[in-house]
């Protein structure tokens, strides 16, 4: 099937540093399968740094953030010929297109969103000091979706009700001017969430809690020797819980040998297996993972001019798009006035 004969999807990261094991079970794993059965369009998200660090200091990271982001992809199984990686900054049109659907929803719509308010506080941002962009994050959103007119948006359940966001927006813009855009469906990929190290919520690079697809061998190792498991067992002769426990969740989605995957859990609810057992295979079996992955990302590092020529490309194939859409708008608005 052709690329003009598939759907089109939009979906993206911001660029906060290099990937780690849970963005891989809980998007990359996905964005991989997804290349081959629709147009891909994979968003690195700077603008939205911005709605919650937007100091020199901070800005100064995100041309590095980008090169790693874009390295560990490609590692991963993304392919520039296959989908279109591009910098959201890159593309002017996002700024007239989330403009013009500022105007399209109400503020107490915004504010009735409890994901606003929790990347408040996650970000230290107290409620009377929320920035308007932050407010706006949702219609941002609905730009970046709209502007490749895509039809589907892969995201978590987390995330559904920003989607819809997008969805009253598209609504609103084509009843007052005219059919633009497709509501786009939101495609919640059927994949978990891995835990931290730590047992604490989602792996993160800020909480400290994350194995990244760049830590070595022996990195790995210290890591999972210091993972949580389960805290009621304080020896090995004691009968342990396998389900929540953060150590089988790895082994479940990074050790392939499923018969030693289950001798494990079994002997562990038996009390007859130790933590440091368990651990060794778990490291073992993520460093069997990781090795063709760092393996190929150092031949990637390798060349370059690689991730310059690849966003090069991609900026410029959404450029042409969104060139396209900003076009059908003001058509659509009458803003062709005095040009």
């Amino acid at each position: 099937m052709s690329a003009t004969q598939r759907k089109r999807i939009l979906t993206g990261s911001r660029p906060t540093g290099k990937l780690h094991l849970g963005h891989y079970v809980g998007t990359y794993i996905n964005r991989v399968r997804l290349q081959d059965e629709y147009e891909c369009f994979f968003l690195i998200a700077d603008l939205h740094v911005l709605t919650t660090k937007n100091t020199r200091d901070d800005i100064a990271e995100i041309p590095q953030n980008i090169r790693d982001m874009v390295l560990d992809e490609l590692s991963l199984g993304i392919d520039p010929e296959r989908s279109t990686t591009y910098v959201q900054s890159a593309v002017k049109e996002i700024y007239q297109i989330n403009l013009i659907f500022e105007m399209l929803v109400t503020v107490p719509r915004l504010s009735r969103l409890p994901s606003i308010k929790e990347m408040a506080r996650n970000a230290h941002i107290e409620e009377e000091q929320m920035p308007f962009g932050l407010l706006g994050y949702p219609v941002l959103q609905a730009a970046d979706i709209l502007l490749p007119r895509a039809n589907l948006v892969p995201v978590g359940r987390d995330n559904e009700s920003h989607v819809e966001i997008t969805r009253e927006v598209a609504r609103r813009f084509n009843y007052l001017y005219g059919e633009v855009f497709p509501e786009p469906e939101v495609m919640v990929p059927d994949v978990g969430t891995l835990p931290g190290t730590d047992g604490q919520g989602k792996m993160s690079k800020s909480a400290n809690n994350a194995i990244f697809l760049t830590d070595d061998a022996k990195t790995v190792e210290q890591k999972v020797r210091g993972m949580y498991t389960d805290p009621a067992r304080i020896r090995a002769d004691i009968p342990g819980k396998v389900e929540g426990n953060p150590v089988f969740a790895y082994h479940d989605a990074f050790n392939p040998n499923l018969d030693e995957v289950n001798d494990l859990k079994e002997r562990y609810r038996q009390g007859k297996v130790g933590d440091v057992e368990v651990k060794r295979k778990l490291a073992t079996a993520i460093n069997a993972f990781l090795d063709p992955i760092r393996e190929r990302r150092a031949r990637f590092a390798a060349q370059p001019q690689l991730v310059d020529e690849i966003l090069t490309t991609g900026n410029e194939r959404t450029r042409v798009i969104a060139r396209e859409t900003m076009e059908m708008m003001e058509s659509a608005m009458g803003l062709h006035y005095f040009r």
